[in-house]
Order: C-alpha cells, then structure tokens, then sequence
C-alpha cells in the first residue's frame, strides 16, 4: 500500500455507516444481486472489490488500485485509500468493518457525506461478495495500526483484532468464491483486463495493476492513463481508417452532473457508442447516451445548414443513424444519485444526465466545429454520404419487398424444409455446394432438421450496403429460409428455427464459407447470435479402422490417442477433405445426431473485439490482415494448403 493521500476534509468515521438490513436473501438468491452465478456473476464479485476501492481513488483518497488472481481460486484486491472504519458501529454495537461486511445495505454511500460519486450506491457489494465466498479476509490500516478479520459464507469467524503497525492507509479484502454457488469457477485474465483498462481510462491519474499469481511465474499489467477518454477512443480506433484527425473531446457540469465525452468517426459502416455513469459501464445504455445522440444530431444538422452543405427548405436533415455511422464514441457522467435498473447497473435512467449530457456537448461540437474547419467538414460529408446510401438502400429493399422476394411467399426450392413447425425444435443446416446438401439430405431427421445448401462463396457483406447485398440469390434464399426479413424490418421473433448450423467442409474453403456467413449474421443478424441461435458443426476430420471397429476423430490430438488404442492392430486411416466424402450414415452418427454431435454456439463475448476481426480480416485494408496472419499462423491446426 502506497502513502495516505493527505486529505482531510470529509471524515470518514463509525457513524458514516448507515445500516439498512440483514444478509441472508444474498445466499438463497444470488441472482438478484450478481445478476447470475456464471462466469458474469462470478466476475462481478470482483467487480465490486474493485468498485469500493474505485470509489475511494473517484473521492480523492487513492491513487494505486491492485487487483491479483491467486492460487485457490482466491482473489485479492488492495487500495491506499482511507481503510474501511473499524471503532463501533453506534447502531450495530459492533466493528464498523463487520458492519459493512456481514450487512446487506450498510454503506457510507447513503449519508451522502463521505462519498459525493460513487460507483457501489447500492451498498451491498462488498457485503454481497462476503455472503458468497466460502473464505474472505480483509484487512485494514488506520492510524498506523493494520486490523483484520475473517469470515466463512458471509459470518465472521472471530472479532476484528490489531495485527501489526503499519505506516500506510487503506484495504485489502481477499476472497475465495463458494463452489456451492458457483458450479465453475474460473477467472478469465483477458475478461479482468478489459474491464480494469476501461476502469483506468476513466480516472485518469489514477494506476491500476493486474497480478496473475496462479503460476510459479507471476505476471504483471499496469494501467496508467493521462489522456483519459481521448487515450480511450484512440485505442478504441486503433487499426481502423479515420475519417478526420482529431478526437473530439469535451468536460463540463450542468446541475451537479459533470459530463466527458469523446468522440471519432472511422470508414466503418457502424457506429459504436459507450456509456458509464460513475464509472460503472452501462451496456444497455441510458439517459446520458440519449443526450449524446440529441446533441449530436442537432448540433451537426445546424452546422450542416449555416455552412450551405444541406437545404433547410427541402427537409433534408440528417438523421440519427445518419451522424453515427462510423462513429466511435464514449460518454462519462458522474451523478450524485444515479438511477440504475437493477443491481448489475446496465441502463441509466437519470432525466437530469439527458440534460447535462445535451448541454455540455452541444456547446463544445459547436465550437469544435468552428475551430476544426477540415474536420467539421469530413464530418458533415460522411454524414451527407451515408443520408444518401440510406436513401438508396431505403429505394432497393422496397423494391425487393414489392417484388415479394422477402415476403416468404415462397421459400427457396433447394429449402429441404423439416415437417415441424415450432421453431424451438427446429434445425437448419447451412451447408456449402450440391455434393454435401445431398449426403445431408439423406442423413437429417426430416422432422425438425432442415436443410439449405448454398452455391459456393457468398457475397463479402463486410463493405456491402443493403442493396447490394439484397443482388445476392444466395443471401436472399438465406434471409427467405430463416424467416426473420432483414434491416428496418428484421424481427427474431420470426425466425424458423432455433438452431442455425454452419455446417462447412473442414478446409481452407470451408474455413473462408462459414467466414462470410458469419460476417453476415454479425452484420445483419446479430440478434439472432445474441439470442444463442447460431452454431458451428464440428464434422470429424478422420475415420480410424480396424476390422470392423470404426472410431471418429475431431482433432489431431483425438486421432492419437484413439491410435494408441488400438495398440498393435492394423488399422486404417481416412482423412476427411469434405463432407461429400462421407455417406449419409456417416454424416449421421458424427454430425448430425443430436446425441453424438458437437456443436459450437457462436457468442459475443466482446462486441468491439469481434468487431475489429472482421474489419482485419474481411474489409478492405490487406496490411492489418496480413498482419493477423503473420501472428495467428503457427496456431493454426488441420489446415490443409
């Protein structure tokens, strides 16, 4: 722990804590609290360490924040800010530390004295880690003296006790989730990095550390940025073509709501827009982004119209959607008293933030705009540019709709469609070429499988626009087999089925086929993915024979250990090259069966890190992909050349 920021306004005392009730529901339904007792939920519970220790860094009182995985499944997190309180709680009779630890709703964020913005307003983070760790111990220096305590699944195991001198200020909780609560714990280093860089652009000044222990060798991640959100969008952008040099950036307060906000435009086709409030990210967004977008669209439409770039008389304003593409932007509000939905804080429902937020951004992009004549200028034309390709997308998918192409008057002729009619049972194959949509045919259980090959490599909808993607026979048959319609008139509520397969030959070409359908579902179906609809087949890559035994493999590693199996017995070995070569039983038995097959469901674990691969290795820039080769190219297995 690093020295006291000398600090001394606002004390932070016993009678700081207020005490709201007991901690018993936290056990019997976590959910309520952790939002699930997967792997979220499961990070959360670091989440809320680390946002106690945020809180106190936010109200001026710690600059160094460590955030360490141990062995044992055990996490450690450590602040110099002012230490948890430790004299006796005056409601509770007992430590203020076991207080705010073994009580669901005691916090110092409810007076509203010693912390004014604070990311933990619930109160019950780190009581809630407490009531579902199967060990914690916190430890705390205060007045030169370090205090300790020890609980198990939320009680103590003895009173607070003075364990040593110590010459610095702040809290270290430890803690190990309970298997009884969790079925798989499993901490994902990438996942903890993510969101602790987010944290750290955020609040800048302030350095936050990442500690992998779980190894002999210890590894190390610092975070430390001066540039704040401008660092952020410039990191957020990094490998992608700007459109305009400069990041816009701006700072400022309307009634006690302090409001940054940044933003850049690049050549993408979408735009990608990241709330907080109090530092805590609001992936279903809120009233601050709503304000945003307002301030946007108004303050580009006037520009547009004062420097003759567009007709006010003709009606031809540029819409919202028009101002975002390619836009990369984040919004940061800090708030008194923020309203969350839910404990897990994923939407902001503040009136005032919409305010602060419109106020505050209008004013900079307009004086942005008159002092950055070039960038206001690149602005304004991709905004006019993409009103224009809306406009003739628009004109195309009416034209396709009046045709009656979209309108599942008629599905696709090669559509081997299943018999039942209830999409949560129903299966649609998508396989590559005639040879493989024949041996599938055969091999599906015509009941709920369905099955539709497609005629060699789709259309790229990486850079494609609506229209040209609507001149695709394939894509089209695609989009009329799945029954959801595409673009303003999408709906997943429609879709056939339930469980979209890509089923591709285990090749080069194949690997390039499912690669353009999955560019398609994440361009244009994604809430299909986002809904867990979509999966990959995994056909065997060989048939290992000895006399009458037949045995499968998926991977390398598979087919040498089945090998060494079979001892000193001849065997045989086929290596599949596509899913041709394989009899309809065949394909049965290792793909199709829903009792022997394996299939992988296609997430979203980071919408901006999936993002970024199919920009590098889909659009139209070849350094960046060739680039993704050179690193990735050893790791690939089975690639056939």
């Amino acid at each position: 722990m690093a020295a006291k920021n000398a600090k001394t306004e606002n004390s932070y005392q016993a009678k700081d804590i207020y005490v709201l009730e007991g901690l018993e529901p936290v056990r019997k339904r976590p959910g309520m609290y952790i939002g699930s007792t997967g792997p979220e939920g499961l990070h959360h519970l670091i989440w809320e360490c680390f946002d106690n220790a945020l809180d106190e860094a936010m109200a001026g009182y710690a600059k160094n924040i460590e955030v360490a995985l141990l062995p044992e499944n055990r996490v450690r997190t450590t602040d110099d800010g002012r230490g948890i309180p430790v004299e006796k709680h005056p409601q509770t009779k007992k430590s203020a530390l076991e207080t705010v630890m073994c009580t669901l709703h005691a916090g110092a964020k409810f007076g509203g004295q010693s912390y004014k913005i604070a990311g933990g307003l619930h109160g019950v983070g780190v009581s809630v880690v407490n009531a579902l760790s199967k060990w914690v111990r916190v430890e705390v220096c205060r007045d030169k003296i370090k205090y300790a305590q020890e609980y198990a699944k939320g009680k103590p195991k003895a009173a607070v006790k003075k364990i040593a001198r110590c010459q610095q200020s702040g809290t270290q909780v430890t803690f190990e989730p309970d298997p009884e609560i969790f079925k798989e714990i499993k901490f994902d280093l990438k996942r903890i990095l993510h969101h602790l860089r987010q944290q750290a652009y955020l609040t800048k000044g302030v350095r936050i550390t990442v500690a992998d222990e779980r190894q002999k060798q210890k590894t190390t991640y610092g975070f430390y940025f001066e540039g704040g959100l401008t660092s952020y969008i410039k990191y957020l952008v990094k490998g992608l073509a700007k459109h305009h040099p400069n990041v816009f950036y701006c700072s400022g307060s309307k009634d006690q709501t302090m409001v940054e906000a940044a933003f850049q435009y690049t050549e993408e086709l979408e735009s990608y827009e990241e709330g907080f409030a109090n530092n805590i990210h609001t992936g279903e967004g809120g009233t601050h982004l709503t304000g945003f977008r307002v301030a946007l669209t108004r303050t580009l439409n006037d520009y547009a119209k004062k420097q003759g770039f567009i007709k006010d008389k003709n009606g031809d304003n540029l819409s919202g959607d028009d101002v975002r593409e390619g836009l990369t932007a984040v919004v940061s509000v800090k708030i008194r008293e923020p309203q969350f939905e839910g404990q897990t804080k994923a939407k902001l429902g503040n009136p005032e933030a919409k305010l602060g937020v419109e106020t505050v951004v209008s004013e900079a992009l307009s004086d942005f705009l008159e002092r950055n004549p070039q960038d206001a200028r690149a602005i304004i034309e991709k905004c006019i540019l993409s009103a224009k390709a809306r406009k003739a997308a628009k004109a195309a998918r009416e034209t396709v709709l009046r045709k009656g192409v979209l309108e599942g008057l008629a599905l696709p002729g090669k559509l081997a469609d299943c018999a039942s009619r209830k999409p949560e049972e129903s299966e649609l194959y998508i396989v590559e070429g005639e040879s493989a949509g024949g041996s599938s045919r055969q091999a599906r259980n015509r009941h709920f499988q369905a099955i539709l090959p497609l005629r060699g490599k789709i259309l790229n909808v990486e850079r494609a626009r609506l229209d040209k993607m609507l001149s695709s026979k394939e894509i089209k048959a695609l989009i009329i087999a799945l029954g959801t319609a595409v673009a303003e008139d999408f709906d997943p509520e429609k879709a056939r089925y339930h469980r979209i397969i890509l089923m591709s030959d285990a090749d080069v070409d194949g690997a390039h086929i499912r690669t353009l359908l999955l560019t398609l579902f994440y361009r244009y179906l994604k809430p299909l993915i986002e809904r867990g609809y979509l999966y990959i087949a995994q056909p065997p890559l060989y048939k290992i024979q000895s006399g009458k035994e037949a045995q499968y493999a998926y991977t390398e590693e598979q087919k040498l250990t089945k090998l060494k199996g079979f001892g000193k017995r001849p065997v045989s070995i086929q290596r599949y090259k596509g899913l041709g070569e394989m009899n309809a039983s065949e394909l049965w038995d290792t793909t199709m069966d829903p009792k022997n097959r394996i299939l992988l469901q296609v997430t979203i674990d980071s919408a901006r890190e999936a993002d970024k691969v199919f920009d590098t290795l889909m659009g139209d820039e070849v350094l960046p992909r060739r680039k993704f080769i050179q690193s990735y190219a050893k790791k690939v297995k089975n690639l056939d050349i």
